[in-house]
Order: C-alpha cells, then sequence, then structure tokens
C-alpha cells in the first residue's frame, strides 16, 4: 500500500551522519576545543560572624563592672565606660532627634594622634560643647572621646564637677591641656568662654575676643595640629535678651539671662528651641613645622590665634548664607 506522504529515510553514509566505525573510533577522543564542564563541588559551611551584644547585654555588663569594680579610669578621672552606656544615649536623642546635627568635615578628625578642636561658644547654656563631643566620637572610626577644657565654675559646682570629671573634661589650663594631647588624646577648647556663651542674641555669630592664645601655646608645644570647628544652630536655642547682673551675682554666676521664655515660663522656659544644627571641622593647621626656638615667640602665638579664629568666623558667615531657617534645612 501506498500513501502520498512517505516518511524521509537518512541513508546511514549520508553527509552530516557518522559511520558506526567512526564512532567507535572516536568514542575515546576529547576534541580540542570542546567545552570542560566544571561540576560544583560542595565547599564548608561558613561561619556566620559573631552578633554583637545588644542593648540589654551591654547594660547588664555595664552593671557588673560598677558593682565589682571591674572598670578604668584615668588620671584625669575620666571614664569611658560610664560616658558611653549611661551618658551618650540620651545625648545622642538631642544630637539626632532634636537639634538633627548634621556634621561636615569629619574627615579632618584623625583617626589616632593628639589634635586640639577649637570651637566657637554660644546659646547661654553650653550644650555646644556637649553636642560637639557627640558628634567627635560617632563620626570618627575608632569613636574616640573629645577631651574638654571647661571653666572653673564647671568643677566648682556640687555634682556637676564631678560628672564633668567622668566624663573626660578637666581644667581649662595649659598644663592639662599640654598632659592630654602628648597622650595622644583629641582636645576640645571654647576659647570665647563666658564671654561668648553669654553674650546676647544680637551679637550672634560675631566672635568674642580669644583671650590670650592659651590654646596655640600648648598645640605648638605638643607638635599636633589645630582644627577650627564652627557651630551654626545654638546661638538660637536660648535667645538672650537680657541679663539680671544682681541675681546673677548674688548665685556666683557670670550672668543671669532672660530670654523671651525664661524666667516668664519657670521651667518650661529652660527647655532649648528645636533649631536645625551644622558642625563642621575645617582643614588642620599644623604646627610641627616650627623651629623649637620660635615656640614661645608671641608674635607667632598671635598670628596663629588670629588665624584659626579667622577661619572660623568665615565658615560661620558662609553657612548662615545658606541657611534658609534656623529651625530647619
Amino acid at each position: 500500500m501506498t500513501t502520498s506522504a512517505q516518511a524521509q529515510v537518512i541513508p546511514l553514509h549520508a553527509p552530516g551522519r557518522e559511520k558506526p566505525a567512526d564512532v567507535e573510533a572516536r568514542a575515546g577522543e576529547t576534541p580540542a576545543d570542546a567545552p570542560v564542564v566544571a561540576f560544583p563541588t560542595r565547599s564548608a559551611p561558613e561561619e556566620p560572624p559573631a552578633p554583637e551584644p545588644d542593648a540589654l547585654s551591654r547594660f547588664l555588663g555595664f552593671l557588673r563592672h560598677r558593682l565589682t569594680g571591674d572598670y578604668e579610669v584615668d588620671e584625669f578621672g575620666f571614664d569611658p565606660e560610664l560616658t558611653d552606656n549611661l551618658l551618650l544615649p540620651p545625648l545622642r536623642l538631642l544630637y539626632e532627634k532634636y537639634f538633627r546635627v548634621t556634621t561636615h568635615g569629619a574627615e579632618n578628625l584623625p583617626a589616632d594622634g593628639g589634635a586640639l578642636i577649637v570651637c566657637n561658644h554660644s546659646g547661654t547654656v553650653p550644650l555646644d560643647a556637649v553636642m560637639t563631643a557627640v558628634a567627635v566620637h560617632d563620626e570618627t572610626p575608632g569613636h574616640r572621646h573629645l577631651r574638654m577644657l571647661g571653666a572653673d565654675l564647671v568643677f566648682q559646682t556640687p555634682l556637676l564637677g564631678a560628672l564633668a570629671r567622668k566624663t573626660g573634661q578637666t581644667l581649662a589650663c595649659t598644663a592639662d591641656a599640654e598632659r592630654l594631647l602628648c597622650s595622644g588624646e583629641l582636645v576640645g577648647v571654647w576659647p570665647e568662654g563666658y564671654k561668648g556663651i553669654g553674650k546676647p542674641f544680637s551679637a550672634r555669630y560675631r566672635l568674642q575676643r580669644f583671650g590670650r592664645g592659651g590654646f596655640v601655646s600648648a598645640a605648638l608645644r605638643t607638635r599636633v595640629p589645630i582644627i577650627p570647628c564652627s557651630i551654626v544652630g545654638a546661638e538660637e536655642i536660648y535667645p538672650k535678651i537680657g541679663d539680671l547682673k544682681p541675681l546673677a551675682r548674688l548665685l556666683g554666676l557670670p550672668y543671669f539671662p532672660v530670654t523671651p521664655f525664661f524666667p516668664l515660663l519657670g521651667p518650661l522656659g529652660a527647655i532649648p528651641l528645636p533649631t536645625k544644627w551644622h558642625i563642621e571641622f575645617g582643614e588642620p593647621i599644623r604646627t610641627d613645622g616650627f623651629a623649637e626656638e620660635d615656640l614661645d615667640d608671641p608674635m607667632l602665638v598671635f598670628s596663629l590665634t588670629d588665624q584659626v579664629r579667622e577661619s572660623i568666623q568665615t565658615t560661620l558667615y558662609r553657612r548662615l548664607a545658606h541657611r534658609r531657617s534656623a529651625f530647619k534645612d
């Protein structure tokens, strides 16, 4: 029987079809250009990284060290464990959520070794100092602590003086500054002092006199860089519009501020306004290139002091020129 469509039969020796003998001859051969198939091999499973201790574990460890006395305090009374676990967390909330601090130039902070950070001072209450300490700690790779130089009044105040020592502060004197710098610490100084922090709101962001340049002398003798630091936003947290001098003298204070809300609203008036802050660390000014005989030259000290002051003032004006509001970016 035949049909109109028949299956096509391909001869065994047709072109494109190998002979059985050829197939058998080549069965054990591998062409040079044949791809090599790599089969995956099972490797040993990687060990997961050790989990970091959570906040509760760190706090329990902190309490255990407090109870057993297994913690370190340096010659100045600085307790880093207490600072990291008890004091920095609430300050960090102010830093991140309330003042919404933006830090600039953190790469100018050295990863190790000593340096002197010189800042403008303002705000009626020195919150700018503690916010700068949080910025230094959180923005440096090794979470370095800022050793702040404070005024006599800080250490004469009950409880506050002991707390300041525990957090690494020490008296603003040249001897202590040099010892810290020689030890490789980051030291913070606010050379305007009370003149800066207590100036009226009408003089905001205008730097006051930088004293006699003692901080420059300390940097020169220890050969560490000076890092100018400019803080914008602190001037508006307590707008000082008056000063009750008789009450200040009675309480032994450099000033007793009057703001639009304090003392009119009592304790509520002491709540700082939620301004937006910018902290900028400028280019380091080197001090290791001067000859030994020039280190005590008053003109050199004056020149460097003026250079640091001008750097901070210029940065403040530049930041203010680009700021749209004191309360937002």
